[in-house]
């Protein structure tokens, strides 16, 4: 598999033309394919875009008929005609396999018509929502048994355990296929609570009471605290699997220690 460092060093060509004074308009072509790029690594698909860029094909094909759809379809054209421009400018024939690579990814989520997925982590991105995650389980048995059923495991993706989170890891050439824990949750839960400090939505005495109440929205926020029993928590909806989670803070202050449930 090509190195997956490719990604990072696209992200880094986007960053260097990055700055306060620029228009409106650059600050969304460049945020777009910086969010692609992002986009193809949250979702594991290394592998699958791996293969587009080796194999070369590229249909253009249209989005689905729905608006929004449509109107991302566009906005991936103009990213695309902005780097077409910027890869054949001599002045910037150092990063040409950077800027090749970002075309790759804006093409692949097109060519295989991920408009509407793409969306749904636009949104995700745009709430400051917990680290996307691909798939959630009850139990350790339950991802487990995903996992080895799984003809292409999402590779680095994140996968929920409980309320645990863990990394997936796969390498197609000799099937070797692992869960370990990661703390990247943890973190988040420590950030948002100095940049974001909670101001509790609803307030319950159990978890029990908390987990129907969520189970009851219609339309539930990416993320939104409640209290329960005192104790602040953070409801989270992964729309692009229908799953609701209630994460507690003190989640975000167990350093290293081994989450219990996994």
């Amino acid at each position: 598999m090509t190195n997956p460092l490719i990604l990072s060093d696209a992200q880094q060509t986007i960053g260097r033309r990055w700055s306060d004074g620029q228009s409106p308009e650059q600050a969304r072509i460049l945020g777009l394919a910086r969010d692609a790029l992002e986009f193809i690594s949250a979702t594991g698909q290394w592998y699958p875009f791996d293969d587009y860029r080796v194999s070369g094909w590229y249909h253009g094909s249209p989005p689905a008929a729905d608006e929004r759809s449509t109107q991302l379809h566009e906005q991936l054209r103009e990213t695309e005609a902005f780097f077409e421009r910027l890869r054949d400018d001599p002045a910037a024939a150092d990063e040409q396999p950077a800027i090749q690579v970002i075309l790759d990814a804006l093409r692949f989520i097109s060519s295989t018509r991920q408009h509407e997925a793409f969306a749904h982590f636009l949104e995700h991105l745009a709430a400051n929502a917990p680290p996307y995650v691909m798939a959630a389980f009850d139990t350790r048995e339950e991802a487990e048994a995903w996992l080895q059923k799984h003809p292409s495991p999402p590779l680095f993706a994140e996968v929920l355990i409980g309320n645990n989170p863990h990394d997936v890891v796969y390498e197609r050439e000799t099937n070797f296929r692992r869960l370990p824990w990661n703390r990247r949750l943890h973190r988040y839960l420590a950030w948002l609570e100095e940049f974001d400090p909670p101001d509790a939505e609803a307030s319950f005495s159990t978890l029990e009471e908390a987990e129907a109440w969520l189970m009851r929205q219609a339309h539930p926020a990416k993320r939104t605290w409640v209290k329960v029993a005192g104790e602040f928590y953070l409801a989270v909806y992964y729309s692009n699997i229908n799953h609701r989670a209630l994460f507690p803070m003190s989640m975000a202050v167990r350093g290293s220690n081994e989450p219990k449930s996994s």
